[in-house]
């Protein structure tokens, strides 16, 4: 595949034109382009979301590992949000994150854990950030090179603006409850959705919501399908580029893949309740859809 060269100021970054028709295709890179760049003279961050173990295993080379795994938030109430959101910021910084590199994020495949951090990243501002589509599983089925080799990541003193325009407290999603022009999209298993499955003080869905699981995102190989594919999902369930969409899981990991994924169709107002099923089935003053059969 060709190589295109995207020039930003301070630095440069190659990808290769990827055959997904994404409007926002500058979101992923493929293990290719990321080997080519890592070649490179300017380097972005890489992080790895993975367990610690599979990071010891063997991971992309340079890549600084990162766990954000059952760090999560259940009261989106302005004090309990900020608080969570300045550790979260201390933790990126921590691992080298600034606002002149590009970032890299992945795990094993274009999963949930990477497009968690792919959203913090862009709710922060940084202005360039990425998933590698496919994951470790595609490096490695590239036959890229792994190593075992860990190295401290580099120093950091950054502090990200938070864009208020990207994440929705249960305020926000109660005030936009059947809004016409809102769309509330539900990323949970058949289970969860239905009530079946509890893991919350009840069971059920916010009034309204769109099933939609977050796994349709993904191809039987764990990339992203391609737009036509994505769009169709979407479009036919009612959730359109002319709505505002906030997407929900039990804890805003599935919602921030459902995110990514509209924001690589390009629409242009997708906010990540990260509160989520939790904090909204522990409410018993918030509505829900109760269990059905």
């Amino acid at each position: 595949m060709p190589v295109h060269r995207v020039a930003a100021p301070g630095w440069k970054w190659y990808r290769l034109v990827m055959n997904k028709d994404f409007p926002n295709a500058q979101l992923l890179t493929t293990p290719q382009a990321l080997a080519q760049v890592l070649d490179a003279g300017t380097k972005p961050l890489v992080l790895d979301l993975r367990p610690a173990e599979d990071f010891a295993a063997g991971h992309v080379p340079g890549a600084v590992h990162i766990d954000l795994w059952g760090v999560s938030l259940i009261d989106t109430d302005p004090a309990p949000l900020a608080a969570f959101m300045w550790m979260i910021d201390h933790v990126l910084v921590a691992r080298g994150v600034d606002g002149a590199t590009p970032v890299v994020v992945y795990d094993e495949q274009s999963g949930i854990r990477a497009a968690r951090a792919f959203w913090f990243l862009e709710y922060f501002g940084h202005p360039r950030v990425q998933m590698l589509d496919g994951g470790f599983t595609a490096w490695t089925r590239a036959r890229l090179p792994v190593t075992r080799d860990a190295q401290a990541p580099p120093k950091s003193t950054w502090s990200g603006t938070p864009q208020a325009a990207r994440i929705a407290t249960w305020r926000d999603v109660k005030d936009r409850l059947h809004a016409p022009d809102a769309v509330i999209v539900d990323t949970r298993s058949d289970a969860e959705h239905s009530g079946a499955i509890v893991r919350a003080k009840r069971g059920g869905a916010i009034p309204g919501a769109v099933h939609i699981e977050w796994t349709r995102n993904l191809t039987a190989d764990g990339d992203f399908k391609p737009a036509s594919e994505l769009r169709r999902i979407y479009e036919q369930a009612g959730v359109t580029p002319d709505k505002e969409v906030i997407t929900y899981c039990q804890g805003g990991y599935r919602a921030a893949h459902a995110y990514l994924a509209l924001r690589l169709l390009g629409y242009p107002r997708v906010r990540n309740y990260t509160g989520s099923w939790k904090e909204w089935g522990d409410r018993e003053d918030l509505p829900i859809e109760g269990p059905r059969a």
